[in-house]
This record gives C-alpha cells, sequence and structure tokens, in this order.
C-alpha cells in the first residue's frame, strides 16, 4: 500500500497528509480554511486579469434592488 503524499497547509505550513483523512486538504485544519476564505472575500487574494464586464454587476433580470 503507498503513503499518502504530504502537503503544506498554504496558510501555516503545518503538513497535511493528502487523504481522506484531512478533510479540509490542502489547509490543515477549519480555521486555516476561513482564514484563507477570507482573504479571498476581502480582496487580498485575486486571480489576475481583466476586471469582469460591467454586466456581470447588474442584478439579474427580476431582482432589482430594492434600496
Amino acid at each position: 500500500m503507498s503513503t499518502p503524499a504530504t502537503v503544506k497547509c498554504p496558510h501555516c505550513d503545518q503538513p497535511v497528509e493528502w487523504s481522506e483523512r484531512s478533510p479540509y486538504r490542502p489547509f490543515c485544519s477549519e480555521r486555516c480554511r476561513l482564514i484563507d476564505l477570507g482573504a479571498w472575500v476581502e480582496g487580498e487574494h485575486a486571480i489576475p486579469g481583466e476586471p469582469a464586464p460591467e454586466a456581470f454587476n447588474d442584478p439579474p433580470p427580476g431582482h432589482e434592488d430594492d434600496s
């Protein structure tokens, strides 16, 4: 039987076994996963590229802003 690969947690660098026994992989814990998610939400992480077209900022038909 082969040994599962081990990777480093992207947030804290702790070793993480890449297997079903590590439900938050590649993160070591839910805490590290949520910290990373928060960084994406806050704009600390981004995928480089052109900005999204303005049409993506409009609400879908039937979901107008009530403000």
